[in-house]
């Protein structure tokens, strides 16, 4: 495993095998409200065992690059939704599970609009906005048990700017 990491651009194509990218592209699905508002219908694959769906808001800091990653987590029970609430980019980290284990890491820098749902199960960095405010909506599982796992590397990683 390389020390670094290099943000790459977050894309459907290339996040899919680690969840889905809610973005508003292309011609909405529908038009409703007497045709002023556009629907961009069933973006992501919302997934919980025992429990039901839940928003939350989170207020995270700014971090900056280059970043230090020293560990990811990832929710066996159900999926993670974040949504934005400003138009900032902010960092998303996501690696394979391999034997239980985060291989492969991934990071992906997000446009201006775009957010993320996290499979259930995706090992994935913590929430890391580039910017203030870090206010973001969270669509996730709300029910009994802990619902997270944390992997710690041996040694911290860098995320930092493309090539």
């Amino acid at each position: 495993m390389s020390d670094t990491v290099h943000l790459e651009p977050l894309t459907a194509l290339d996040f899919a095998p680690f969840g889905d990218v809610l973005e508003a592209t292309g011609t909405p699905d529908k038009m409703i409200n007497q045709g002023l508002c556009g629907r961009f219908h069933d973006l992501a694959l919302m997934d919980f065992t025992q429990g039901r769906a839940g928003i939350s808001l989170f207020s995270a800091e700014p971090g900056q690059l280059p970043l230090k990653l020293e560990m990811v987590e990832r929710h066996p029970d159900g999926s993670q939704a974040f949504i934005p609430m400003a138009l900032n980019p902010f960092v998303v980290v996501v690696a394979q599970d391999i034997e239980g284990h985060p291989k492969n890491i991934r990071a992906f820098l997000s446009a201006p609009g775009q957010g993320v749902n996290y499979h259930k199960g995706t090992w994935h960095g913590v929430l890391t906005p580039l910017h203030a405010p870090g206010l973001f909506a969270v669509v996730d599982r709300i029910g009994p048990g802990s619902n997270l796992e944390e992997y710690w590397f041996d040694h911290p990683l860098t995320i930092d700017k493309p090539k």
